[in-house]
């Protein structure tokens, strides 16, 4: 059986907790590998069609939400194009952050903190 492909979005001043999240699916008994579309320059059209046809081909959407991600526009971007896509998705605490740091586009959507437990569970 083939692995879950799992989208993550990230706020780019975040981009060292999602590399360690993301070494998680290294581990050959995981059964998923996650996706980003991290961006490095300014987004353009695009890159949202490219990110919106990544989003589409995953099972499921994981948000890393920080205290970063209410100014994040990239992210708050993929949000909405997950939930627009109807993809699975949850969002995991990192960085100290709380629900007082949950973007209004995640209001709908559980999020949890960051334990194996909690990820494997969503996957």
């Amino acid at each position: 059986m083939a692995n879950k492909r799992v989208f993550v979005a990230f706020a780019i001043e975040d981009e060292t907790t999602k590399i360690l999240f993301t070494g998680q699916a290294k581990n050959k008994y995981v059964p998923y590998d996650f996706v980003d579309m991290s961006v490095k320059q300014p987004w353009d059209e695009k890159w949202k069609t490219n990110c919106r046809t990544k989003i589409k081909g995953c099972d499921a959407f994981i948000a890393l939400i920080s205290k970063n991600t209410k100014k994040a526009n990239g992210e708050l971007w993929e949000i909405d194009c997950a939930k627009d896509e109807k993809i699975a998705m949850m969002g995991i605490y990192i960085g100290g952050a709380t629900s007082s740091d949950k973007p209004a586009n995640m209001n709908s959507i559980s999020c949890k903190e960051w334990t194996w437990d909690n990820v494997l569970g969503f996957i």
